[in-house]
């Protein structure tokens, strides 16, 4: 299983720093270019529309609840379980990377969620499906190259992410409680308690909001999500708040290891390349941007405007790397050595020891529930991405659903029982491929998401404080779209809500 997952590890990396590094940047600036940094220039605006987007929803998925769900799959275990393995094996210079994938990443955002809004379809129970696949199918015209990202979707967000979320919460658990929780139970095929604890819940809860549907997964994740995201938040916050004379050293150490040839601290990895496919690979596991996830979330959203949603969509962007993994990447490094340089530190425990550091061995069993809810969150948020694709594939029948559910929670179940290794390797490798994929598409309809942008301002410079968008007769459409979503009529009972 170990040469397997090196690898796997190989592969992983040579497609990182060949491929994705330069398709993921250099989409990221072609689209922060096309549409004039619409990242920093709207920023105030994003901020705006989250304020608002609780109502609205006409009966279906809020906007709030559409970004709640993507919040929950992008606020996960990546920015506690990922940030840590980029120090540990990238050194702080990967932060850094991190950052420039996000800030770049934010415009591929609004890309994606905006086309995903506008290319969106009505179901039949009600609520919306879209995203990358419904995009290229009829935006691209090109339903062939639409099944093959569907197909990669399920397989990665049903089965992959999920094993890789419970996977996370077993080694955290394992890290947390010792050899006691570590040790091999007999007549159980050789798996710890920890991991059997953690297949046990992780089996249990998923099934209960899975088999539920998305309206269901959207209830739990609109209050779920940020109050677990708050409560890390406010943790990692008193610790950095608590040590505000380090910033600048640990400010130093990220800039000067991003650039540097060889390992620049030491207990932890670096050299530019390290750094480099380190920042980039955890950078797009934790805020998605450019890989497909999100947009299948925003598309659920009910919103006068597809601008709208890609706006909340890039400040996602923005929270899950700039705010939570930067200071998840604070907490460790003013830690210091003592901790990220000890015996047995790993990507599972290292952000809890580094809080336990800080704030007192109290904080491992809060943390270790912070974590498995953050992981939970994920999972079920993996599930939409996965049942929306699946949806597109069958053409919403009802035995694809149920496929999908059966096959998230199980896959869930028993990522906490797999090799550590093996699956974050193996989820880094699916992620690249989603991306590509993805990115190909967003170059090739660029100008319908300019063409919203320019709509979108149009409106708010005459004056209108909740810009509508009709596709009927619209001048700034490159051509006709097909559909009834955004007909004068379709808008007009979006606004009544």
């Amino acid at each position: 299983m170990e040469s397997l997952a090196n690898a796997v590890l190989e592969v992983a990396d040579w497609i990182t720093l060949h491929i994705t590094v330069w398709v993921l940047i250099g989409t990221g600036l072609y689209l922060t270019i096309r549409s004039r940094g619409v990242q920093l220039r709207l920023l105030p605006e994003m901020i705006r529309s989250v304020g608002g987007s609780r109502k609205g929803a006409a009966g279906g998925i809020s906007s709030f609840q559409a970004f709640a769900i993507s919040l929950a799959a992008r606020v996960g275990v990546g920015n506690v379980f990922g940030v840590a393995a980029a120090l540990l094996v990238g050194g702080p210079g990967a932060i850094f990377w991190m950052w420039i994938v996000a800030l770049v990443g934010m415009a591929t955002a609004f890309f994606e969620a905006t086309l995903a809004q506008l290319f969106k379809v009505r179901a039949a129970d009600g609520t919306f499906r879209g995203g990358p696949a419904f995009y290229i199918a009829r935006g691209l015209k090109n339903k062939a190259f639409a099944n093959v990202f569907a197909i990669i979707m399920v397989v990665t967000c049903g089965f992959i992410i999920t094993s890789v979320q419970s996977n996370a919460v077993a080694g955290t658990l394992t890290a947390a409680f010792g050899t006691g929780a570590n040790q091999p139970l007999q007549g159980f095929g050789g798996y710890t308690a920890a991991q059997l604890t953690v297949a046990g819940l992780i089996f249990v809860f998923t099934s209960m909001v899975i088999f539920g549907g998305i309206r269901a997964v959207a209830r739990v994740t609109e209050w779920m999500a940020p109050i677990m995201a708050l409560i890390y938040i406010i943790m990692v916050f008193i610790i950095c708040v608590t040590n505000l004379g380090q910033f600048g050293t640990v400010l130093g150490q990220i800039f000067s290891s991003a650039f540097a040839p060889e390992p620049a601290v030491g207990g932890l990895g670096g050299g530019i390349l390290a750094a480099l496919i380190n920042g980039t690979k955890r950078g797009l596991f934790s805020n998605e941007a450019g890989q497909g996830t999100a947009p299948n979330a925003a598309a659920t959203a009910t919103v006068t405007h597809p601008v709208r949603q890609g706006l909340i969509q890039s400040l996602g962007v923005f929270i899950d790397t700039v705010v939570v993994c930067t200071a998840t990447a604070f907490v460790i490094l003013i830690a210091g050595a003592d901790v990220w340089g000890s015996e047995g530190a790993n990507p599972s425990n290292l952000t809890t020891l580094a809080v336990a550091n800080e704030l007192g061995s109290w904080t491992i069993v809060p943390m270790v529930i912070l974590i498995f809810v953050l992981a939970y969150s994920s999972i079920i948020a993996a599930y939409v991405y996965s049942d929306t694709n699946m949806s597109f594939m069958t053409g919403g029948k009802q035995w694809g659903s149920w496929f999908v559910r059966v096959l998230s929670v199980v896959s869930a179940t028993a990522g906490a029982v797999l090799s550590l290794d093996l699956v974050w390797n193996a989820v880094d490798i699916a992620m690249a491929i989603n991306t590509i994929v993805n990115l190909v598409a967003l170059i090739f309809l660029v100008k319908w998401g300019t063409a919203l942008l320019r709509d979108y301002e149009a409106q708010r410079k005459a004056g209108v404080s909740e810009p509508v968008f009709v596709a009927t007769d619209n001048k700034y459409l490159p051509a006709s779209l097909e559909g009834d979503v955004w007909t004068s009529s379709s808008v007009e009972a979006v606004e009544k809500s």
